[in-house]
């Protein structure tokens, strides 16, 4: 990966701009589909879950009341006082008049019409009352079921055993109704000790077929039941299954829908209460299709999701390309430019950056022409300038060879000072006319002392120039006549042109020359002085130009020894100014030792 990356940092600024981009977009999206998968993942279980317990709930509803049903039928004999009453007369035998058949026969009609009131045409529900064991009233036919066998039934102990509202549910039992066995192999019955005083108890059965009948209606795959509180199925549309533990029930725990697992495949397991007694309704949903319409939905979603990102991608690299098609065009044109060839435009226009970059290049482009049209103006200019210039030194040197002659004459005939002022001049003159920047400093050391030299034959008063040069600085190379200005300065403002000394000094300090003027004149005050190092700054920070004086054999002042120096040496020259009134003047420069000076 990192060398990829490291490979892509030199590929064009294009190809890096698209694929920063694809990773831009791929990422989010890499992150998106994997959280919205996750998310979904639960949305769908939940979606799911929730649509399982409707279902279970609207079932739950009809189940709910055929129990019902089964304990309205209980409940009113406890309610209905005639009814109370004819049982009470029919159990104890105790009757309010001596013709005791005859109220009997009313009494048992009274119970019979009653139990076919609550029994209404087309209902299955089997009603059953038992007296002292022996007396039995119900609502079918002997010959379908002989109700003395209840009396056999292991769950009748039970009944015996309940108090007032309470009742007995035993659940599910093969159909005893013989008529009706074709219907339902299995018959649901509920038990329920009759109202105190009253030896009795009543029994309630229905057809199992009446429960799962709403359970035929689910999808294919699908699978409900009823489950009693001990974990067995009650009801359920395969008559095989009934009775048989359901152990699946276990792993659903206090949760109302779970994913649970058999024969290596997933369902969803919901379970919803039966609130007339401790029985469950339970579903069991394979888990793909219970999630196939809801994954269905946001598959689409995605799907659409998916080609809209791809429509987007293409046209984002279409906008990308035609985007940074300037810049690539751009790029040619530099690579050209780079090959010599600066008759190349780009013609890139526009009101964006790149249309104004496009112009700025093509702008520089013709600037750089122009350029070059005039500097190949100036350097035949030059050329010319530098001719007339050795030209016009032909003149110096005819003067420098005719004061040679001069002096080799007067020499000749004893004037021994006479030729030596002349020689110095000559020297002096000579060195006016070298074209070189720099020389070393023995010989500036050399032109000061023939320049004080040529001013003591001026004056009456003659100066004397002490020299105190270290060895190892005789050969730095050092700006031409530097010197001179300030040892004139010496010689006409310091001494006034009057007797004097002046001492010259020069040492290295590690990569530094210091070099030291000082003279025994007249010196400066201080407000003078003042004024001359204000103006030095000034000139050090580029605010003023130097002057040309008008006085001194060489038209150089102190700003402009200055100026010069800054402008060779940089912020390393610095000069450093002394003086007292009567006591003389100090000047000292210090500059970087030259590397060249090895080689004069």
């Amino acid at each position: 990966m990192m060398r990829w990356l490291r490979s892509l940092w030199f590929q064009s600024f294009r190809t890096k701009l698209m694929v920063v981009s694809v990773l831009c977009i791929l990422l989010p999206a890499l992150v998106t589909m994997v959280v919205y998968n996750y998310l979904t993942r639960d949305a769908v279980r939940e979606q799911a879950a929730s649509n399982a317990q409707q279902t279970l709930q609207l079932v739950n509803g009809h189940v709910t009341n055929a129990l019902n049903h089964m304990m309205y039928l209980c409940n009113y004999i406890q309610v209905d006082q005639d009814m109370l009453m004819a049982l009470k007369q029919i159990g104890t035998g105790r009757y309010t008049t001596d013709n005791v058949l005859y109220e009997e026969y009313q009494a048992r009609r009274q119970v019979t019409n009653t139990i076919d009131s609550l029994t209404y045409a087309g209902d299955q529900s089997f009603y059953t009352i038992v007296l002292n064991d022996a007396l039995f009233m119900m609502n079918y036919q002997i010959a379908d079921f002989d109700p003395r066998n209840l009396l056999k039934e292991p769950w009748i102990d039970s009944v015996k055993g309940l108090s007032g509202f309470q009742s007995y549910w035993a659940g599910t039992s093969p159909t005893a109704f013989q008529a009706f066995r074709k219907i339902s192999p299995y018959q649901l019955t509920v038990g329920r000790k009759l109202p105190e005083g009253i030896n009795g108890y009543v029994v309630v059965s229905i057809l199992e077929s009446d429960i799962h009948k709403y359970f035929r209606n689910l999808p294919p795959g699908h699978e409900m039941m009823l489950v009693d509180g001990t974990g067995r199925i009650v009801s359920h549309v395969d008559p095989g299954r009934i009775g048989q533990p359901f152990t699946l029930l276990q792993q659903a725990g206090t949760s109302r829908s779970n994913i649970v697992t058999m024969q290596d495949k997933e369902y969803l397991l919901s379970v919803s209460d039966i609130r007339v007694n401790s029985w469950k309704l339970v579903s069991l949903t394979p888990y793909k299709s219970a999630i196939a319409k809801i994954n269905a939905i946001f598959q689409n979603v995605f799907t659409f999701q998916l080609i809209s990102f791809a429509l987007f991608f293409g046209l984002l690299l279409l906008a990308l390309r035609a985007f940074t098609s300037p810049l690539v065009k751009l790029d040619k044109v530099a690579v050209a430019v780079q090959k010599g060839n600066l008759e190349v435009r780009s013609s890139i226009r526009g009101q964006d950056e790149i249309g104004r970059l496009g112009k700025s290049f093509d702008q520089m482009l013709d600037r750089i022409s122009d350029m070059i049209v005039q500097v190949t103006a100036t350097q035949a200019r030059k050329r010319k300038a530098e001719l007339d210039m050795l030209q016009a030194q032909i003149n110096p040197h005819f003067l420098f060879n005719v004061l040679n002659s001069i002096r080799m004459k007067v020499l000749g005939r004893g004037d021994r000072e006479s030729a030596d002022m002349i020689s110095s001049l000559s020297k002096l003159l000579r060195m006016t006319i070298q074209d070189n920047g720099t020389i070393s400093l023995h010989e500036e050391v050399e032109i000061v002392a023939d320049y004080v030299k040529l001013m003591n034959m001026r004056q009456k008063e003659k100066v004397s120039l002490q020299l105190d040069i270290a060895a190892d600085v005789f050969l730095e190379r050092v700006p031409r006549f530097f010197l001179q200005p300030i040892i004139e300065n010496a010689l006409i403002h310091g001494l006034s042109q009057q007797a004097g000394t002046i001492l010259l000094e020069a040492s290295a300090e590690g990569g530094t020359i210091r070099i030291r003027v000082k003279d025994d004149g007249r010196g400066m005050e201080e407000n003078e002085l003042a004024r001359l190092q204000a103006r030095l700054a000034r000139y050090s920070h580029g605010d003023e130009q130097p002057q040309t004086p008008g006085r001194g054999f060489s038209g150089i002042g102190l700003a402009n020894v200055y100026e010069r120096m800054r402008m060779t040496f940089g912020h390393h020259f610095r000069m450093v100014l002394a003086s007292e009134p009567g006591a003389g003047t100090e000047i000292t420069l210090y500059f970087p030792k030259q590397e060249e000076s090895a080689h004069v």
